[in-house]
């Protein structure tokens, strides 16, 4: 084995030894021990990291404070005394946008981003296992999978010169819902102030707007697209024509599709309860 192979196979090793899993079966990282591992000496640099990545979930549409959990705890100094110290639970998510905004310089970091990477794409599921899942399981996770397409239409986006990134997200909800930006979308539905769109959608809505997300992220790399009027031209008329598609072979436009009773955030929220009171 050569020294490149025997260093990666340490910190994949070190990733997997920090892991945490709670009653629920959810695997999350602390900040303090991932930061020893990508080799950051300071919080306070370590800390400018994370409120990049949570920045980055933030421009992606994503409720940062679901995949950035506060966890606080008391350190003894040396003299005995107590002191709270800032601390996060974090996400697969999280800990991938930690190595998406870190110091590139650091071997280590380019090896955080392979490992979270390939972790997420084992999870993924095949065809035969989908089509056994249950429709709020679908919903689940077509919902994952429109959080890491919007990451990654993101950092394209940004690459074209977006910079508003509401007007560009609502430019792709426009063309695909016929004219209703994300507010209107969540008036029709009847949500709450803020409350997440994407989480009150059916499997078969989420996959119209991952197929958007998709399409306009490879349209404005392969054509090159420069400038933010045109990225957001872009998304809109990609939305468009996926809205097309969809009345050409007599599909039931998104804006037609029932919404479900229950936000998934509510699903996962009685989840966490039953299991408590067992």
């Amino acid at each position: 084995m050569n020294k490149m192979k025997e260093v990666e196979q340490h910190k994949n090793q070190s990733f997997e030894e920090i892991k945490h899993t709670d009653a629920n079966g959810n695997e999350y990282w602390y900040a303090r021990e991932l930061q020893i591992v990508l080799d950051y000496k300071e919080w306070r640099k370590f800390e400018n990291v994370i409120n990049k990545a949570k920045e980055a979930c933030k421009n992606s549409g994503i409720s940062a404070f679901e995949h950035f959990v506060g966890a606080d705890k008391l350190s003894k100094r040396a003299n005995n005394a107590e002191v709270i110290i800032k601390d996060y639970k974090l996400s697969r998510y999280a800990c991938y946008l930690i190595a998406q905004n870190g110091d590139s310089r650091k071997k280590v970091i380019a090896l955080a981003q392979t490992y979270f990477a390939v972790q997420t794409r084992k999870q993924e599921i095949t065809e035969k296992e989908y089509s056994m899942l249950t429709e709020d399981e679908k919903r689940f996770y077509q919902r994952d999978l429109t959080r890491k397409g919007n990451y990654s239409l993101n950092q394209t986006a940004k690459k074209a010169g977006v910079k508003n990134f509401d007007k560009f997200h609502n430019s792709g909800y426009k063309g695909l819902y016929n004219g209703e930006t994300a507010d209107d979308i969540a008036k029709r539905k009847g949500l709450r102030y803020r409350e997440d769109i994407l989480d009150n959608m059916g499997s078969d809505e989420l996959i119209a707007n991952l197929f958007r997300i998709s399409q306009t992220e490879q349209k404005l790399r392969k054509d090159n697209i420069k400038g933010e009027q045109n990225a957001n031209f872009t998304h809109y008329e990609v939305g468009r024509k996926v809205r097309k598609a969809i009345a050409d072979i007599g599909g039931t436009m998104p804006e037609d599709l029932p919404t479900p009773e229950k936000s998934l955030k509510q699903i996962e929220k009685e989840k966490q309860k039953s299991l408590k009171n067992k």
